[in-house]
């Protein structure tokens, strides 16, 4: 996942002030403990999870990791040298009896991806990754999604209306042999291909996440996500300052769960009792977030700001950002009503979709491979919704 990277000289040195002013949270409590009611006991992680529930991040802090971040409670302390936030677990706002970590990954972890880190890592109790991702780790680090924060990916393909004024679609993008621009982690762009939506010839798989290339060429299509470019590039990159044009990838039938909380596959059975308590608590939290999502995203906006290695993200492009994850679907209930489950039909028919286009480039994956081994319904609460 490669999100923004929009970053001017006059940001790096207000994001620098910031540092200098201050290592940890702007809470009144300067990151100092504060007293918080116990969570009930069905919610009390002391003594079945670990002490401190470390949370490797895909990128750097933003809206689409909301529920963590409603998680987070007051006092959380900043460790810029770290690139990490650490403060007590909260259920609803009540103590739990453990404190949550949340490191941010991309740069902060040498582009390594998630997987890696939960294997190189023991400390690392859960990661984010998007169902693709989960698939593709199957091979060699095979890890096990428990609950998805988002329903559907934000993946997206962009493009500037005034080039484009004909096209509606990724399809007309296709027809059009117009490039594209990706990045070379991404595997969607292999399964556009293998459905006949756009020819490989069109792909350029040099995107590194900065504006310049669309900015200097705006007859390329590019990929983005929806709660991120189209915000930033009519909003924060000066040299475009106006709107694009974009269709979700996952409406094209690119059907994943997005932002998955994975662990290990061979660590859930000795995680599986803090797993029965945490996995309905994040569920709750990312009900709680989308339903008011100011407070934590006060938080991280907070984060951002005291890491001068962080692309500036403001409170205006967090708070658009969770419109945006409503206003396109990307969070919502199943047809059950909950919040956080998967639909075994939805993950089997992702994994045999995704299985012969990354064989055939050389992945590995084991055959049999199915949905519910990746995306378990062993830890969610069915009765958890948004209401």
């Amino acid at each position: 996942m490669i999100p923004r990277i929009f970053r001017t000289v006059a940001a790096v040195t207000a994001a620098a002030a910031a540092v200098t002013l201050s290592a940890c949270s702007s809470d009144d409590s300067g990151g100092a403990p504060v007293a918080l009611a116990p969570a009930a006991e069905q919610q009390q992680l002391g003594g079945v999870c670990p002490h401190d529930v470390v949370v490797q991040l895909q990128w750097q802090p933003q809206s689409d990791m909301g529920a963590l971040f409603q998680m987070l409670g007051p006092g959380y302390r900043v460790d810029s040298a770290a690139h990490s936030v650490t403060g007590p677990l909260v259920a609803g706002g009540k103590d739990t009896g453990v404190r949550l970590t949340l490191r941010a990954g991309g740069p902060a972890i040498g582009f390594q991806s998630v997987s890696s880190q939960l294997y190189v890592d023991n400390d690392v109790t859960l990661g984010i990754m998007h169902g693709d991702q989960v698939v593709a780790a199957a091979a060699s680090q095979p890890v096990v999604g428990v609950t998805p924060l988002l329903k559907y990916s934000p993946t997206i393909l962009m493009w500037d209306p005034a080039s484009h004024p004909d096209w509606r679609t990724i399809t007309d993008i296709g027809h059009s042999h117009a490039t594209v621009v990706v990045s070379k982690d991404q595997i969607y762009p292999q399964w556009l291909v293998g459905r006949g939506l756009i020819d490989r010839a069109q792909l350029d798989t040099s995107y590194d996440g900065a504006p310049a290339r669309f900015v200097g060429d705006p007859k390329i299509a590019q990929q983005g996500f929806a709660d991120a470019e189209p915000y930033a590039y009519q909003h924060t990159v000066a040299a475009w300052s106006k709107p694009v044009q974009f269709q979700l990838v996952k409406d094209m039938g690119y059907d994943i769960y997005a932002s998955n909380m994975v662990v290990r596959a061979d660590r859930v059975d000795a995680l599986a009792p803090c797993l029965q308590r945490l996995v309905p608590i994040i569920q709750q939290s990312g009900v709680d977030y989308i339903t008011a999502p100011d407070a934590a995203n006060k938080t991280i906006v907070d984060m951002v700001a005291a890491d001068v290695t962080y692309t500036p993200y403001t409170a205006d492009e967090a708070a658009d950002s969770a419109k945006m994850l409503v206003s396109q679907g990307l969070v919502a209930n199943e047809a059950d009503g909950s919040f956080g489950t998967y639909d075994p039909a939805r993950t089997q028919d992702s994994v045999g979709q995704l299985v012969p286009i990354l064989n055939a480039g050389g992945a590995g994956l084991p055959s049999g491979l199915t949905g519910d081994r990746l995306f378990s319904p062993r830890f969610t609460d069915h009765t958890i919704g948004i209401h």
